[in-house]
């Protein structure tokens, strides 16, 4: 992605996910099946970082937001597409069915134009004007080219000097975006994206009761459609400090209100009865995972990310996404059996609110901001080049020259 550009990333992408899937179809053993899965997991782990910044590159700072508010409301969709049809077909059909999505992707990327940031980060200004206008029009040439003087004052700034990784590592532009996504990241996770895709019908049947699970699991994911499509509108409307804080803080409060629930009932001292209860205080979780805390990290993943350094911090930026996902999958049963549902979410409650407060201090106000608005954010200065250091520096002359002429 960074070296070869987005849409050879895009390429391979499509084109694993057409093999995976192809012998996840045509498998007869159990070890073709683990092949085509592990195949599958290699284009997805290559499609979260890319998915993000190429949005985010195509976009203009008016619709970026919404725009990547649908990389959620895809993945509610194909969730619950999957849940769909695989309960009405066999999976070498459900299989057959998910092969035609990486092959659209395919033909679409051959009708699609090289991202315009890569092209600057890589020289090529004229093909990043074109493919700039071919996506956007003429109506946002101020944004093209100072991204372009950007590049052009970040080569000069290289020029001479000894790059080491310790020297990149250091720089705040690097380093801030890397520690805001790893908690963003966290936090999604922590707020039921993962328990709730891999153990709904045991947390159903935990915090609800004696009730039909798969009935209640089809409801919520009916909900997380709903709430994930109205999350592209809000998000478009309000700023993004606003969407993430407010729904983390509902998430939090939804897990404080199952932990008392569930405590309470346990000890036979609810004060009332009844499955409205239960299923308000899961709906409310759905909700505000659905409605921000899944959505904004995809939003912040293609927009905080420097262009240098877009593909390695997101690939790195992910091992958060992994290890946490991982460690929760690995957890959960073991945590249920110990100290029980009550237990597990005052677990999750505090890493929510830890994650939430890292982030108060270190997320930004991105909305309506141009990506290198942003990177110049995080740097704390925005880089120039020398033709505009020594035009500043005539203007100041003059200035200067006006001022004793008028003494």
């Amino acid at each position: 992605m960074g070296t070869k550009g987005r849409k050879a990333a895009h390429y391979t992408i499509s084109v694993l996910g057409i093999v995976g899937w192809v012998i996840t179809i045509l498998a007869t053993s159990f070890w073709l099946l683990i092949v085509g899965r592990i195949i599958l997991g290699i284009s997805f782990v290559m499609m979260i970082p890319l998915r993000s910044a190429l949005i985010g590159e195509y976009t203009s700072p008016k619709s970026r937001g919404a725009f990547l508010a649908t990389v959620s409301l895809a993945q509610g969709f194909g969730i619950f597409f999957v849940h769909l049809i695989g309960s009405l077909i066999s999976w070498q059909r459900t299989a057959l069915v998910c092969l035609f999505l990486p092959f659209i992707s395919l033909v679409m990327t051959l009708f699609s134009p090289e991202s315009p940031s890569w092209l600057a980060s890589q020289g090529r200004y004229e093909e990043s004007r074109e493919a700039f206008r071919w996506l956007r029009g003429d109506q946002e040439e101020d944004e093209l080219e100072k991204m372009i003087s950007a590049r052009i004052a970040f080569k000069e700034s290289r020029q001479g000097r000894k790059i080491t990784m310790f020297g990149t590592i250091k720089k705040k532009e690097f380093y801030k975006p890397i520690i805001l996504m790893f908690h963003a990241y966290s936090l999604s996770q922590s707020c039921g994206l993962v328990t709730m895709a891999a153990f709904s019908t045991i947390i159903i049947k935990k915090v609800m009761g004696d009730v039909n699970a798969d009935m209640w699991m089809v409801i919520f994911d009916t909900e997380r459609i709903l709430t994930n499509t109205l999350a592209v509108f809000i998000i478009h409307k309000f700023k993004r400090r606003t969407m993430m804080f407010s729904a983390g803080g509902l998430s939090l409060a939804s897990h404080i209100g199952i932990i008392f629930y569930v405590y309470l009932r346990n000890n036979n001292s609810l004060p009332v009865t009844g499955m409205w209860l239960p299923a308000l205080l899961l709906a409310l979780q759905f909700f505000a995972m659905s409605v921000g805390v899944t959505p904004m990290p995809s939003v912040m993943a293609g927009e905080v990310f420097p262009l240098q350094y877009r593909s390695l911090a997101g690939s790195i930026s992910l091992v958060s996404l992994s290890s946490t996902m991982f460690l929760i999958l690995k957890t959960f049963t073991g945590l249920i059996d110990s100290v029980g549902i009550e237990g597990t979410y005052a677990v999750y409650s505090f890493s929510i609110a830890y994650c939430l407060l890292v982030m108060w201090f270190l997320m930004p106000e991105t909305k309506g901001k141009t990506l290198q608005e942003i990177e110049d954010g995080f740097r704390g200065k925005p880089i120039v080049t020398r033709e505009l250091i020594e035009k500043k520096s005539l203007k100041d002359d003059e200035t200067e020259l006006e001022t004793k002429n008028l003494t």
